[in-house]
């Protein structure tokens, strides 16, 4: 009882660690800047007029607008061809396991692996009045993206297990992409080391770096509810874990 107390009052510490995460997302939404491409462009300029010239310029804040193709074209996904500025899928593998325990006896387990995963490491530019902003997305996931594919396909290798020890059931499919047009909210920060401005993630790790295609205020409202369930959860597990705690060490 007493490990069981204790277990429950780290995972309650983990909620609580969830919700002063989420918190400070909020807290960075709200005190950011958003600014336009202009607005950037000129704080670039005075910044590179101070520093002897461009490459120094470095501003977190907000952006918005709406992707746009990047400068080598509109992007195909790899599995169903769809026109997009990113793209990303993964291919999962799913088998029994035949193990044999310590007296003999034989268990045969579901499981899932992963054989192929790749995300486009291009960027794209996000549009908004006529003028542009590069987006680095650092191998972030922009949240959410729309899936175009989740299929399983079972295999035709059905019979017997494998010297190995197991037998493939099938592969799972699944792809996600980003099309044009779609809105956006970034926060991160913008800079010119690169020539044009691009916003990415800070580089100052403690800072939340946004990548969006939910409005701020859709996003303020989701956190503040994720929060509240946090600091919730992690107040009735750490209660309970004390007290199970308390009473093993009594009895």
């Amino acid at each position: 009882m007493v490990w069981i107390g204790i277990i429950l009052v780290l995972l309650g510490a983990g909620c609580f660690y969830g919700a002063v995460h989420t918190q400070r997302r909020v807290h960075a939404m709200m005190a950011a800047e958003t600014l336009s491409v202009p607005e950037l462009l000129e704080q670039a300029g005075i910044a590179a007029e101070l520093n002897g010239g461009p490459g120094r310029f470095r501003k977190v804040c907000e952006v918005v607008g709406e992707t746009a193709p990047a400068p080598v074209g509109v992007l195909r996904s790899e599995l169903t061809g769809t026109e997009c500025v990113w793209h990303s899928h993964r291919v999962e593998r799913r088998y029994e396991s035949r193990d044999r325990d310590s007296e003999g006896r034989t268990r045969t387990t579901t499981r899932t692996e992963t054989v192929s995963e790749r995300t486009s490491p291009h960027g794209w530019p996000l549009l908004r009045d006529g003028h542009t902003i590069g987006i680095d997305h650092g191998g972030r996931r922009p949240d959410p993206v729309e899936q175009v594919l989740d299929r399983f396909e079972p295999s035709d290798e059905q019979r017997g297990f494998f010297d190995r020890g197991d037998r493939t059931l099938g592969y799972r499919h699944q792809e996600w992409v980003l099309r044009t047009g779609v809105p956006m909210y970034v926060l991160g920060e913008v800079d010119d080391r690169d020539g044009p401005l691009i916003i990415r993630p800070p580089a100052d790790t403690t800072q939340p770096f946004v990548l969006s295609t939910r409005t701020e205020e859709e996003l303020t409202r989701s956190d503040r509810q994720t929060q509240r369930w946090w600091a919730r959860g992690g107040a009735v597990l750490v209660v309970l874990g004390l007290a199970l705690t308390v009473g093993g060490v009594l009895t």
